[in-house]
Formats: C-alpha cells, structure tokens, sequence
C-alpha cells in the first residue's frame, strides 16, 4: 500500500541579507513533521569566480534556544562560527549539527566549494525541537564532512541514499538524536524507481529541491513539499527526466510537548520564552571571537 500524500505546499521567499532563501517550514497547513520545526531551502547559485567570498563577522550573527540546526551542504564551504568557542568548515554533501540548548549564538557564511571548483552554493537548514528535558541542556556543535555520512547505493542501480540523519538498512548517521528522526538525500537515475519502506509511527514528508519527480504515481513540481498521511505503506518515487534527480524525504518521531516558538527561540511555555529573550539581552549567551576561534 502506498502512504498517501495529504498536502503540497511551495515554500515562500525569506531571503536573509545576500542569501536567496525559500522557507519551506512552518506553513498554514504544515506546522511541524517529526521533530523538525523549521526548514529553509537556499536553492543552487553559481558563482562568479571573481565574486568576493562572503565572511562571517558578526553582522548575521544570532541566538537560538530550545533547538539544535543542521545545516546540509549540497554544494559549497558552509563556515561555522559560535559563542561556544567553536569554528569548523564543512564542504560539498556535509553537515553542521549545532545544539543551542540552554542558549548560543552563531553566525554562518557560504561561499563556493574550494575543493570541487564548480563555482556553487546549494543547501538547507533544519531546526529540531529538542524534548523538553533537553532544552536547558549546554550547548554542543559537531561538523560532520560527507564521507562520515553513509552513502547506500539502491538496488538495481537506481542510484543512492545518503543517511544525513536517523539510519537506513542498519547504518546510522552520526548527527546525534534525541528522538527518532530521519533526513535521507535520495539521487535517482534517469527512467528509475524507488520504493521507501516507511513506519507507521513516524511522520513523513518529502522535498524535491530542483528538479519534478512521480511520487506515487503522480507527477510533482521543482520545490514542491509533500506530506504523507500517518500508518504504514511504501512511498514511491520516480525519475521521469533523462537526468538524475534529487530528492529529500525527511520525519520521525511526533512531538508531543507544547510547543511555543518565536523569532529564533523554540520552548515549551511562553514563559520559556520570554525567559529566553532576558537572557539574551542579558548577554548570557556569551560572544563569538572570530579572531581567536579562526585560528
């Protein structure tokens, strides 16, 4: 049987200061899949290469609490920087994981893959609502580069799954979880099929960042996001260009705690909330020392 798509949205432009960006999650219909509250695409760019490199340096520098983001760099150098002391470049098919916990700042820059050469940036931003129990926690950070990622061929050479979080067929990403969650990047060959197995207790939905795909027999647009129904059944996906694709499916586990989010704070109580913009303005969430951390 086929999970069955209940909604399809289109995300809307938020761009944030240079970066062209497509904010997928939260919408009217869609306010959360698993533990994931938030997700913005920032789509494909290519770059001059006389084009001056973007620096972090404070001016897109901000707080969280009550989440952890992860950033999955599809091309490009994503340059980390926090108020934790930690800073870390993670390339092309990366990850950075970062716990805000109990409060941090960082700031972030992108520019074109050094290592590759082909001049692009392409990638996402996810926010995970962390339980309850963990929001007060200390902050933590761990860049993760692509060969620390599993990287599963499909059968028939359909083309791969990469496990960005969660696990598939017994491999596990090392992105740390606090509940069960999932973010698989599929590539699928021209003319080919995929069937997902999925659990009836997790929530799902899919992406399909640049390119149309068949999804259960139906046909779905570039940056269309697909969320499936709950209950068991397969998800079927297809490849009708004569290009491989690629696609993003990811979910897990339903938050069941309240659920209070505004600007970059996600917490349990307005309360919370409120408490955690105090301490901002408090200066409790220290400074990033680009000088010191870049060296």
């Amino acid at each position: 049987m086929k999970r069955k798509v209940i909604a399809t949205k289109q995300g809307h432009r938020a761009d944030v200061g240079e970066y062209k960006i497509y904010r997928v999650l939260p919408n009217h219909e869609v306010r959360a899949v698993g533990p994931f509250v938030f997700l913005d695409y920032v789509p494909a760019v290519l770059h001059a290469a006389d084009e001056p490199r973007k620096v972090a340096n404070g001016q897109g520098a901000h707080p969280h609490r009550g989440i952890a983001t992860l950033t999955y760099v599809l091309n490009g150098e994503a340059d980390h920087f926090d108020s934790n002391g930690h800073h870390a470049k993670v390339y092309s098919g990366g990850a950075q994981w970062m716990k805000a916990g109990s409060g941090i700042i960082h700031d972030e820059s992108m520019n074109p893959d050094p290592n590759t050469g082909d001049g692009l940036t392409h990638g996402f931003q996810f926010w995970v609502n962390l339980p309850a129990r963990n929001k007060a926690e200390d902050p933590d950070y761990r860049p993760v580069q692509a060969n620390e990622l599993p990287k599963i061929p499909l059968p028939d050479n359909t083309g791969w799954l990469k496990v960005v979080a969660g696990e598939y067929e017994q491999q596990t990403s090392p992105i740390p979880a606090y509940s069960e969650q999932l973010i698989y990047h599929i590539q699928l060959l021209p003319g080919k099929t995929f069937s997902l197995h999925t659990k009836g207790n997790l929530e799902y939905a899919l992406f399909l960042p640049n390119a149309s795909a068949v999804i259960n027999g139906q046909g779905y647009d570039e940056q269309d996001l697909l969320l499936f129904e709950t209950g068991e059944g397969i998800i079927e996906m297809s490849n009708p260009a004569n290009t491989p694709i690629e696609i993003i499916v990811f979910g897990g586990e339903p938050y069941t705690e309240p659920v209070f989010a505004q600007g970059p704070f996600v917490m349990n109580t307005q309360k919370e909330i409120a408490m955690a913009y105090d301490e901002y303005f408090k200066g409790k969430y220290g400074k990033i020392n680009y000088e010191q951390q870049a060296i």
